[in-house]
Formats: structure tokens, C-alpha cells, sequence
């Protein structure tokens, strides 16, 4: 499994509360930059799940597995899942799917994309099916993509 985790820093925004935004959400150490035009884009990256740990706690915690899992579904793809995030929301340390392509995210989305051979089995860890709001059936750890 390969998990890319991205965000824009705009003109107008602060570089220090975009970090703070993605480590709300996402188990990062290390973040590189890169330089496009006006903006700069952090990106964290891992080998594994590691980076969603925190992620699958805070779903969990914020008792919206329902709503993950249906935009997790939306993002599935052979080969993936991916999905956006509210960034402002995220600042505050909540989670808040949004559609990229319809601007919910005015300052722009984090962009999470996940490479696995098992996209079905990944939803199912991090949004499990639920019976009023609890997980019907714990899913183990996905396991490493050969």
C-alpha cells in the first residue's frame, strides 16, 4: 500500500496552519515542499498504513463511519481510493469529506490517495459497515500489498 497525502499552500494562507491541518488528521513525520507558481504543496507519503492511523481513530471518535465510508466508496477506483478533505475544517481538528471538483474547499482540499491491490478491504478497515453507528465486524489491519 502507498498512501499520498497532499495539500496546497495558497498566497493567503499560512504555511505553519496548513502543517497543523494535515497533522490533525494524519500520523505525519515528515513533510516535503515543493514550489508551483504562486503556491507550495506539502506532501507526506508512506510505504504502508501508517500515515492513517490517526485518520481511522478520528472517524471513530467523530462516530462518522456511515459518511466515510460512502465517500470512501465514491473515491474507489481499481488500484485506490481517493478522496478529498476539507482543509479549513481539518485546522480545527475535525474531519470533513468534500467533492474537490465543486469547490466546498475554497482555500483548496486535501487530496488523499491510497495505492492498494485491495481498495474494498482498506474501506472496509477505515469505515466499516455499521448497525447504528457501531461497526458490525472489526476488520483486521489491512495487510501489506505484495
Amino acid at each position: 500500500m502507498i498512501v499520498k497525502i497532499e495539500a496546497e499552500v495558497r498566497p493567503t494562507e499560512s504555511k505553519d496552519k496548513v502543517v497543523k491541518a494535515l497533522r490533525n488528521l494524519f500520523s505525519i513525520t515528515s513533510l516535503k515542499e515543493s514550489k508551483e507558481g504562486n503556491y507550495i504543496r506539502l506532501i507526506a507519503s508512506s510505504r504502508g498504513a501508517e500515515l492513517l492511523n490517526k485518520f481511522h481513530s478520528l472517524l471513530r471518535r467523530q462516530r462518522i463511519l456511515d459518511a466515510a465510508r460512502q465517500y470512501l466508496s465514491r473515491g474507489k477506483r481499481e488500484g485506490g481510493v481517493t478522496f478529498y478533505l476539507n482543509k479549513q475544517v481539518a485546522y480545527i481538528g475535525k474531519i470533513s469529506f468534500c467533492s474537490f471538483e465543486y469547490g466546498e474547499s475554497p482555500l483548496g482540499a486535501i487530496v488523499v490517495k491510497i495505492k492498494t491491490e485491495n481498495p474494498d478491504m482498506l474501506i472496509d478497515w477505515l469505515a466499516p459497515p455499521t448497525s447504528e453507528g457501531v461497526p458490525i465486524e472489526r476488520v483486521k489491519f489491512p495487510p501489506e500489498d505484495p
